[in-house]
């Protein structure tokens, strides 16, 4: 018994330090302007109604905007727009490619040629690496881009080899980006994969 009380002695006297200060951090939490000075809780309500209309907004807004990490698109943050997709919009996908790594990422892009429109392609000796050939991408005879043989990193890089008539329910992503990594290489995507997305800087 002795022993007990010894201990619960020495842990209230360890806690004492803590607790005799408990008092002057409760007055500045209530607002007061020093630590012997009167509580004032007129300055903590001012205070909260700054900063909880910011929390709020942070936690309603920073979890549906996405930020654009590629130097490719002409945005830095976008977020999800609900409305059918149209020539020119921002859509955003699961990309899995090889030069993605092994799991999928997310990428944004632009819709650029949709169901009904012609797309064009044709090829060309590349001036980059010797014996390949480079696709040009046109959507109703404007120029949407053109593949590179490889990589930044040397690996290969397949272009698309098709052209026609969009089909219903399909698209062809890009950017203007001379090495935007595109429908020139992975073809064209089913639109119901695509999220479209309005900038927001």
């Amino acid at each position: 018994m002795f022993r007990l009380f010894w201990a619960l002695a020495r842990a209230i006297a360890g806690l004492w330090p803590r607790l005799r200060h408990l008092p002057r951090k409760a007055a500045m939490a209530l607002g007061a302007p020093g630590p012997d000075q009167p509580a004032r809780p007129d300055r903590l309500w001012r205070a909260m109604l700054v900063v909880l209309p910011v929390a709020l907004f942070a936690a309603l807004v920073v979890p549906q905007v996405t930020l654009v990490m590629t130097p490719s698109i002409d945005a830095f943050a976008v977020r999800r727009s609900p409305g059918p997709i149209a020539r020119g919009d921002y859509v955003m996908f699961m990309l899995r490619h090889p030069i993605a790594g092994p799991n999928p990422v997310s990428v944004t892009k632009h819709a650029l040629c949709m169901p009904g429109d012609r797309l064009t392609m044709f090829e060309t000796p590349s001036p980059l690496v010797r014996n390949s050939r480079d696709g040009h991408y046109y959507c109703n005879g404007e120029l949407l881009g053109v593949s590179v043989p490889q990589a930044h990193n040397g690996m290969k890089l397949d272009h698309m080899r098709w052209s026609g008539i969009i089909p219903a329910g399909m698209a062809y992503v890009g950017s203007p980006h001379v090495r935007g990594f595109d429908s020139r290489y992975f073809g064209l995507l089913p639109i119901a994969t695509l999220t479209r997305m309005e900038r927001i800087l």
